[in-house]
């Protein structure tokens, strides 16, 4: 199974940080956020990895290399300006290829063993299996319901669970969608509604790095 990291956004809700370092590079635990990543991925078993790239990817291009240092492969996808999510899975798909691929945020961090997704079979050949976690306080509410292995929608005043911003989705689950700027919340509702899209509900160790705040917070635990 291949993997993508998705490392394109500008990071606007860290600058100044971002202003001259893509968010993927800002260290924490004495690595840039995005080389955990690899690391994980590479203890896992993955060998061959793709990282969408826009804001100031010349960076992270030249960081990454071709990831022999780490012991996999790594393709770049370039993006001339950020395609939100689905887009830039869609524009990554050729290196993607048709089968099945787990999706990870670069600006999360979770102690999930990756290699358990590696196993996962998903249940509808077109679908996505979600890996959904317990709500933080800069998202009470949460985006789904999980009823047993189901993604379910949430009904307006409920509380669910949250994406991690980390997934198994199947090549199928894009058809349909144009290239260009793109959304992936409309994607998960499109299959929930087709029955193809299940969860797990992770309850270990999970951070959604996306302030400059939050950044400092791991990285003094990870110094730790």
């Amino acid at each position: 199974m291949k993997a993508m990291i998705l490392a394109a956004g500008k990071g606007e809700r860290m600058r100044p940080l971002t202003d001259h370092t893509p968010k993927p590079l800002l260290p924490v635990g004495g690595m840039p956020l995005i080389e955990h990543h690899i690391r994980r991925l590479a203890a896992s078993g993955f060998r061959e990895l793709v990282i969408n790239v826009s804001h100031l990817g010349h960076q992270i291009a030249e960081f990454c290399a071709d990831g022999a240092r780490w012991g996999v492969s790594i393709q770049l996808s370039p993006e001339a300006e950020p395609l939100e999510t689905a887009g830039g899975i869609i524009n990554a798909l050729p290196l993607l290829g048709s089968e099945p691929f787990l999706l990870v945020n670069g600006d999360v961090c979770a102690d999930l063993p990756f290699e358990q997704l590696t196993a996962h079979a998903l249940a509808d050949p077109t679908g996505a299996h979600l890996v959904l976690v317990a709500n933080p306080p800069q998202h009470p509410l949460g985006d789904f319901l999980l009823v047993d292995d189901q993604v379910a929608a949430l009904p307006e005043g409920a509380t669910g669970l949250t994406y991690s911003g980390i997934g198994v989705y199947a090549a199928p689950f894009f058809e349909g969608v144009p290239p260009g700027k793109s959304p992936l919340k409309p994607l998960m509702l499109r299959a929930i509604a087709n029955g193809a899209l299940t969860g797990e509900h992770h309850t270990g160790e999970w951070i959604d790095v996306g302030t400059p705040e939050r950044l400092v917070a791991l990285d003094q635990r990870l110094s730790r």
